[in-house]
């Protein structure tokens, strides 16, 4: 076959067959198409976009390229949750353990945080022992033992994906809604789960800016997930303000507890309750029946907070031991009284970047006790001279840039100015 032909059919806005589909993936990711080839083939689906039929297929030539994890066998139904990002989404944290809590197997495979984003396992490796790379053997062992794990994906799942996000992210075709469905949905139906619930961010500090956008990329995936027998559902859910009211590794985890012990910030805790149940349903998981219970009376009951701890200690961590504190604190007070109307997630992400919790570059550390402690939310009053932010990093001399990223980044006026969003936006399946 013929990658030029490949490139041209797709540029003059033709259909791309299974068989050129199958071809340039495999030959791509062998090497035998060049990367300048593999970049005309990719700006050409970023201008002409692909159906339904060809996302599918893409999706699965991609996870043909390696290997997939089989959870067969286990006592209980698998079913995991994907995030878009977003800024303080310290959601898996709480939900995994919750979902196990409550009857179901949870086999997350998790990233890293990369500019105003946070990860996972960054959160998570500021625990103290905690690993998060483990083989396969040690994925089920975990899963068997606890029913979930949160780990890094292995070098052998979907390598064609590694390599084309590499070349997306230099030229200019990040943004495609295909390549970006069909990137995340190999990598989440290599884990060999039975369902799957995407959390699609929306707003300032997701990558997704509009509701339109992301509920093209929610259907997208769902669609995808159908076509390759994985009961599927998102929910668009609002990431214009920042999740809970810390930002950064270790600040995540400890409110991460908070919600795992029966208190936590009320968004937080909505927003796992509601994906838990999401999970459950997909997997066919019913409250109330065969001892299933439900997700918000797991966090009442401590069975969340205990399998969290079971989770924590199978992966070589020390779920009590103290967390990593930012050596240098800075509070930001209020300019006035009222109530905070307006506060936009990518300044404050930026902003807990600024101060050590991210990274600029994949190679980059972090500062898992760097980040911003959030004294007030959208609907809240604040009054003159009161702290508004803590920032914390573990030199002073990043305080200036991170208060120049808050500037601006809230309104504070009256009652009657502040408009909340709903924390779920629309559910699609």
């Amino acid at each position: 076959m013929d990658v030029i032909e490949v490139i041209r059919a797709k540029r003059d806005g033709h259909r791309l067959t299974p068989e050129q589909i199958d071809w340039v993936i495999d030959a791509y990711t062998r090497g035998e198409v060049a990367e300048e080839q593999m970049s005309a083939l990719a700006m050409a689906i970023f201008l002409r976009g692909m159906d339904r039929a060809e996302v599918s297929r893409w999706t699965e030539a991609m996870l043909a390229s390696g290997e997939r994890l089989d959870f067969t066998g286990l006592d209980r139904p698998t079913t995991d949750k994907h995030s878009t990002g977003g800024v303080g989404d310290k959601i898996t944290l709480p939900l995994t353990p919750t979902v196990a809590a409550c009857g179901g197997a949870v086999p997350q495979l998790s990233g890293r945080g990369l500019g105003h984003t946070g990860g996972t396992l960054d959160k998570l490796e500021s625990i103290p022992g905690w690993r998060a790379s483990l083989s396969t053997a040690e994925m089920r062992r975990v899963l068997e033992e606890t029913g979930g794990v949160i780990c890094a994906a292995g070098a052998g799942l979907a390598p064609a994906d590694r390599k084309l996000y590499a070349l997306r992210d230099v030229t200019g075709t990040v943004e495609s809604i295909p390549l970006i469905a069909a990137s995340i949905m190999s990598k989440k139906l290599a884990e060999g789960t039975g369902a799957l619930v995407l959390d699609v961010k929306v707003g300032s500090g997701a990558f997704m800016k509009d509701v339109a956008s992301a509920r093209e990329l929610a259907r997208t995936m769902v669609d995808i997930g159908t076509d390759h027998g994985v009961r599927t559902v998102a929910l668009l859910t609002d990431m214009s303000t920042p999740l809970g009211r810390r930002v950064g590794n270790a600040l995540e985890v400890a409110e991460a507890v908070e919600v795992l012990s029966g208190a936590g910030p009320a968004d937080v805790v909505g927003l796992t309750v509601a994906l838990a149940r999401e999970m459950l349903a997909a997997a066919g998981l019913t409250p109330g029946r065969g001892g299933v219970k439900d997700p918000a009376e797991a966090l009442r009951d401590g069975s969340a907070l205990a399998a969290w701890k079971d989770l924590v200690r199978a992966q070589g961590g020390d779920p009590e031991a103290p967390l990593p504190e930012a050596a240098e604190r800075r509070v930001v007070l209020a300019p006035a009284t009222g109530t905070l109307t307006r506060l936009d997630a990518y300044q404050v992400g930026l902003a807990a970047w600024r101060l050590g919790a991210g990274r600029a570059r994949k190679e980059d550390a972090v500062s898992f006790g760097a980040g911003v402690t959030l004294h007030a939310k959208p609907g809240e009053r604040v009054a003159a001279g009161e702290p508004l932010f803590t920032l914390h990093a573990d030199e002073a001399a990043r305080f200036d840039r991170a208060a120049q990223a808050l500037e601006g980044s809230f309104d504070i006026g009256d009652d009657a100015r502040h408009e909340p969003r709903p924390l779920v936006i629309d559910r699609i399946a």
